[in-house]
């Protein structure tokens, strides 16, 4: 069955459906290189649903507006579940399972924190505002989230999407963003290293030299040798840091505890 592209979303929803060919053919060759059930977040009219249907994969479709829902159920097959839903609140599958979805923009970053959170997914394909996607994935600096998460997700950019690809055009691009999960993490202790990242992004000082002895974890003279091992001047800001030397910098941590 054809794709219907829709003429435009609902402002309360923050809908700003995909209209462009290429682009969709992009998030679905991305899709289609994972294997098990989809679970596709916000389906609209079913720009994604409706070609990666044809793979006979089983598809999860949870869209908040009742109508466009009862729309794409109709336009879909037997392997196509859509759910009315809250894409924040839906209980995602305890078997192995790929997330596609165009994300509201507004919801990026609370999509993104309950994601992080769940257990059960292995890729998750999804488009972002733009400048979300490049911080996310580390480009020109990593977020407190980005870093947080690092040693379970490998985060990546896609593709960068031009506002013209969207019904209605948004004031901003979109970008494709990759999370995949690691299949060894870099760090064992989930909260206990989220603290430290949390501590050393929210410390004072000027550069991680004088922010990682305030923090009480260590010492200056292991602070500053770090800093060296890894090539980072005194001056260097925790956003610099690479998945690997936040890995390295709670090991150091916890030697030296």
């Amino acid at each position: 069955m054809p794709a219907v592209p829709s003429v435009g979303g609902r402002h309360e929803l923050g809908q700003n459906f995909l209209v462009d060919p290429a682009v969709i053919t992009t998030i679905c060759a991305a899709v289609r290189a994972t294997t098990g059930p989809i679970v596709e977040l916000g389906p609209g009219d079913g720009a994604l649903t409706v070609p990666l249907s044809r793979s006979g994969r089983e598809i999860t479709a949870v869209e908040l507006d009742p109508r466009r829902a009862r729309r794409l159920a109709a336009r879909t097959g037997a392997n196509v579940t859509v759910v009315t839903g809250d894409l924040l609140r839906h209980r995602f599958p305890r078997e192995r399972h790929t997330v596609v979805g165009n994300i509201p923009f507004h919801l990026t970053t609370a999509t993104l924190r309950r994601l992080l959170n769940q257990s059960t997914w292995d890729t998750a394909v999804l488009l972002v505002q733009w400048e979300v996607a490049r911080r996310r994935a580390g480009i020109g600096g990593a977020t407190q989230l980005t870093a947080a998460w690092w040693p379970w997700y490998e985060f990546a950019v896609l593709t960068r999407v031009p506002a013209r690809a969207f019904r209605p055009v948004p004031g901003v691009d979109g970008g494709v963003l990759t999370v995949r999960r690691r299949p060894s993490p870099l760090v064992a202790e989930c909260r206990p290293y989220q603290d430290l990242v949390r501590e050393v992004f929210t410390g004072r000082g000027h550069g991680l030299a004088g922010i990682l002895p305030r923090t009480g974890r260590l010492g200056r003279r292991r602070a500053n040798a770090w800093l060296a091992a890894n090539g980072l001047g005194p001056a260097t800001l925790p956003r610099a840091l690479t998945a690997a030397q936040w890995a390295s910098l709670w090991e150091l941590v916890g030697e030296a505890q």
